[in-house]
């Protein structure tokens, strides 16, 4: 296939980025980051997670920010639920879609959400049907789809039996994630390739960690098979509390330098990106984890 034209990035830094964050981020600074980032051109927003605040006090938030949110009719936000408790809370706060997750990984699976892939595949279906029957999208992310730090390299076969599972329970589109950053671009290839068995082109997505410098690489790998939805985090923020040493998304900034410099469409502006990166990263009092911001706000001060 052709290099897409055009690219639609999902930002996840409020709700993936922020979630692991040690130092409390209030409501107001998560809203403003969102105000932002819609302002910079997203288009799909990851907001929140309704999980239980005993787990990921970071979102225990969820209600405000959502409710604080001057939407703009062309985002679409999306958040993460684990389960039907979660997906009953978060259907209050109407999300134009929901979020469930699943890993390629046994090991993984038993680690992150204390049940076997098949056992998370039946925890996840009623809160499938329930959206769907309630009228919004549901996506699926599929963790672990190259390596995991427990089982090591995962092959392709696992990848499609977690997106066979998926499409069975209803899932309309799933992303295709490197949740360690251990993947590099015949290995990225692969695990798309597998879930292509089961989904269409328009709703398979690359979510790309960038531990071993390789985030970049992989999307162009993904790219290069016609893959044009894409998840990457502003100012770098992010990592796998699971995994050791496993650094953040890749930048959304970074993304969007290169898709610019390839004649790629993104409907972003680059520099009110930046300053939204800017902004979030000088509230966590570091610099934005992204080389293209960097090089940018040093561009600024002369």
């Amino acid at each position: 296939m052709t290099i897409p034209s055009r690219v639609r990035l999902i930002d996840v830094g409020p709700r993936d980025g922020l979630q692991n964050e040690k130092t409390p981020v209030p409501a107001a600074v998560k809203i403003e980051l969102v105000h932002r980032l819609q302002q910079a051109g997203l288009q799909e927003i990851e907001v929140t997670s309704y999980v239980s605040p005993k787990w990921v006090p970071q979102m225990a938030d969820n209600h405000e920010v959502m409710e604080g949110i001057a939407r703009d009719g062309g985002v679409a936000y999306s958040v993460l639920t684990p389960n039907l408790k979660g997906y009953e809370a978060a259907v209050q706060d109407k999300p134009d879609e929901i979020v469930v997750f699943g890993s390629a990984s046994e090991a993984f699976s038993q680690r992150n959400i204390n049940c076997s892939i098949a056992e998370s595949i039946e925890r996840f279906a009623p809160v499938v049907q329930a959206a769907l029957a309630a009228g919004i999208r549901v996506r699926g992310a599929m963790s672990c789809t190259v390596g995991c730090p427990y089982e090591g390299e995962i092959a392709p076969e696992r990848v499609a039996y977690l997106a066979g599972l998926l499409k069975g329970i209803g899932v309309q589109r799933v992303d295709v994630a490197d949740t360690i950053g251990v993947g590099t671009p015949r290995k990225v290839q692969r695990a798309i390739e597998a879930t292509l068995q089961h989904f269409g082109i328009d709703d398979v997505s690359g979510h790309f960690h960038d531990t071993y410098g390789q985030a970049l690489s992989n999307t162009l790998a993904a790219l290069e098979m016609g893959v044009w939805n894409y998840q990457s985090s502003v100012a770098g923020l992010g990592g796998c509390p699971y995994a050791k040493g496993a650094t953040g998304n890749v930048a959304t900034e970074d993304v969007v330098y290169m898709l610019q410099g390839m004649g790629i469409e993104t409907g972003i502006d680059l520099d009110k990106l930046v300053d939204a990166g800017a902004y979030i990263s000088g509230f966590l009092d570091r610099k934005p984890n992204s080389r293209a911001a960097t090089a940018l706000l040093n561009k600024r001060a002369g």
